[in-house]
């Protein structure tokens, strides 16, 4: 894993945020303090890590949109986090996929294998089902249908497709 090199990242607390080597984090991303990115994750442009009062965990393939927040979030290997999400103090489960817009509130759980609507709410404390849509606001959730199980994998796999060819290039990091 690396250090400090390439996008802002700041030590605080005792804490420097530490990233895979094989990860992609934008120049333009910010992260603070208790922070861990893994492998082939992929951070862009204007996001917001903030461990500055609980640990961020950012799991293995997992891509983290423009514009979004991570705050004291704990978030699984193989997700999508959309552009401008905000998940504070929440748990975003394996294979799972939070949708632009949306926010994952304090407390709060999104188990395996789930999707956030865009612009959806979840709620301080509420946990989403595993293989569940979550949508509206305040979150409603129902099962997902093959089709929804089939866009998590699609567009995982892209931003990790992705993530890569912008860290070969060495020019955004």
């Amino acid at each position: 894993m690396s250090g400090t090199e390439g996008s802002l990242r700041e030590s605080l607390f005792g804490h420097t945020p530490v990233v895979a080597d094989s990860a992609f984090v934008s120049k333009l991303a910010y992260l603070v303090g208790d922070v861990a990115v893994g492998d082939r994750a992929s951070v862009w442009p204007f996001t917001c890590l903030r461990g500055d009062g609980g640990a961020v965990s950012v799991g293995d393939e997992t891509n983290v949109q423009e514009f979004s927040m991570l705050h004291g979030a704990d978030v699984g290997s193989e997700v999508t986090v959309g552009h401008s999400v905000v998940v504070d103090y929440a748990t975003v489960e394996d294979h799972s996929l939070v949708g632009m817009n949306s926010c994952v509130l304090r407390d709060a759980t999104v188990e395996s294998n789930s999707i956030v609507a865009a612009g959806a709410v979840v709620l301080q404390g509420q946990t989403v089902p595993e293989g569940h849509l979550a949508y509206g606001a305040p979150a409603q959730t129902k099962p997902l249908t093959d089709e929804q199980r089939d866009e998590i994998a699609r567009v995982h796999e892209h931003y990790v497709d992705l993530g890569r060819e912008y860290k070969q290039t060495g020019r955004f990091e």
